[in-house]
């Protein structure tokens, strides 16, 4: 072997199993005891589990006058040094502007930049949503290995209307792509945000109050209703509170094809954070919730009604989230693309879920859904992407040193996390070694991605 994985405690779908894992080139070549290496990492003490799988973030992305503070280079190799190997970002066409001329583009920034693999989704705006020759590209599209889309129902020139939703929805079976929704009544949170600046309401707390969490339920059920009448599997992204969640369940429970995410902010903060001073750092769409609501997340991902555990990593550094006039001209967004896996096995330990599931909502789950046919799990055949955790680690989580995003600060700064990873491998190449990172940008790629799965019940 080129190189071989020893003495480690490999997760699988199935279960553990003690055996060492051996590649060759970017492959998995084998997966049984005993196995030797020209290059050798030693696991002992440590988990092995397939690479993470981040399928929400957004690297240099332009918000308003701004963009997120992490680039394709710095978000990917954060990215790494936690535990990931693959990300999938956003397209977002221009008015005027083809789907297949934004993806072009949009690949010209990652490529050459990207330390590990890459995937992307492509956005669906409103302005492209109402001219039917846009869709047109879609079977391009989606030939070319882009196979989810995103679909707002928020923010003004991006959101879709209801008939919209169904048209794009209903042209995306056509092609097996899976319509990923932004869930947020946007109307409705447009009269409530005016009606609080009118009262002079302009501090942070109100973001998370002029954007209720029955708001977000409902844009979940009419989302959820919509696809099932054309006939599509739907993905909610970053899932925030508790009623969203029944929407999901009570969906689950009539058999219709619905998978969903939630996020760390979501798990393990709430709006109090917003009060607090610096709170303008904390804004985030759809905004932190309650003690209540993050119990009731956690409970989702532990019997199975969440499916994934993503970042929708969009940072900004503390000098962009400070010194505005009102809370609605605040870039929002939080980062958490290096502390996701880290976070989501201290919160297994401490919540009783298995590793498997923990491995699962992190790294096989996010592969399913998205069409990545060769990642995500520890099997032959698939790709050497694989990550050496080790359990025993006890660190306190600090930006700027713990953490390798490039933004001077962190949610979860102070928070004591038992767990991280140690190594990564990406195609068969080390990228973290005992916990530095020995990568360079450029060296990951553009992944293909086949259709997304079908329309059955979810079984994850």
């Amino acid at each position: 072997m080129d190189l071989a994985i020893r003495n480690g405690t490999l997760l699988t779908p199935t279960g553990r199993l003690r055996a060492d894992v051996g590649v060759v080139g970017s492959t998995i070549a084998a997966v049984e005891e005993d196995l030797d290496g020209a290059e050798q990492i030693d696991a002992r003490g440590c988990y092995v589990l397939p690479g993470g799988v981040d399928p929400h973030v957004h690297l240099q992305m332009p918000v308003g006058d701004y963009v997120s503070s992490d680039d394709f280079a710095s978000g990917t190799m954060a990215a790494a040094l936690g535990g990931t190997t693959t990300v999938i970002d956003f397209v977002e066409p221009k008015p005027g502007e083809g789907l297949m001329e934004a993806l072009q583009k949009r690949r010209a920034e990652a490529e050459d930049q990207v330390a590990i693999d890459y995937g992307l989704h492509m956005t669906v705006p409103a302005w492209h949503a109402a001219h039917p020759e846009s869709l047109a590209e879609l079977p391009e599209v989606t030939d070319v290995g882009v196979s989810s889309f995103k679909l707002y129902m928020a923010y003004e020139g991006f959101r879709l209307d209801d008939a919209q939703l169904y048209q794009v929805i209903s042209a995306l079976k056509e092609v097996r792509g899976l319509p990923i929704i932004h869930c947020e009544n946007g109307p409705i949170c447009d009269v409530l945000r005016s009606r609080a600046l009118a009262r002079g309401d302009r501090s942070p707390v109100y973001h998370a109050a002029t954007r209720p969490p029955r708001q977000e339920a409902e844009a979940v059920s009419r989302a959820i209703d919509i696809a099932v009448l054309a006939g599509s599997p739907v993905y909610i992204t970053h899932v925030s509170c508790r009623s969203a969640l029944a929407r999901i369940r009570a969906a689950r429970s009539r058999g219709d094809a619905v998978y969903a995410e939630t996020c760390p902010q979501y798990l393990l903060l709430d709006r109090a954070a917003l009060g607090h001073p610096g709170g303008e750092r904390m804004i985030c769409a759809p905004p932190l919730r309650t003690k209540d609501d993050r119990v009731a997340l956690w409970d989702g991902l532990l019997d199975c009604s969440l499916d994934v555990l993503a970042t929708d990593h969009c940072p900004f550094t503390t000098a962009e989230k400070s010194g505005h006039a009102d809370f609605t001209s605040v870039p929002g967004g939080l980062p958490s693309i290096e502390a996701r896996v880290g976070l989501g096995h201290d919160l297994a330990r401490r919540a009783g879920m298995s590793l498997e599931r923990w491995s699962r909502i992190c790294c096989t789950n996010p592969a399913h859904i998205f069409g990545l046919s060769r990642k995500g799990e520890i099997a032959v055949g698939f790709d050497a992407d694989l990550v050496v955790f080790d359990p025993g680690r006890d660190l306190t989580i600090k930006a700027g040193e713990t953490l390798h995003e490039q933004v001077d600060w962190s949610p979860y700064v102070g928070m004591r996390v038992w767990g991280w990873p140690r190594d990564v491998v990406s195609r068969g190449r080390v990228v973290v070694r005992e916990g530095d990172f020995v990568g360079q940008p450029g060296a990951g790629g553009f992944v293909v991605r086949e259709p997304s799965i079908g329309g059955a019940q979810p079984a994850y």
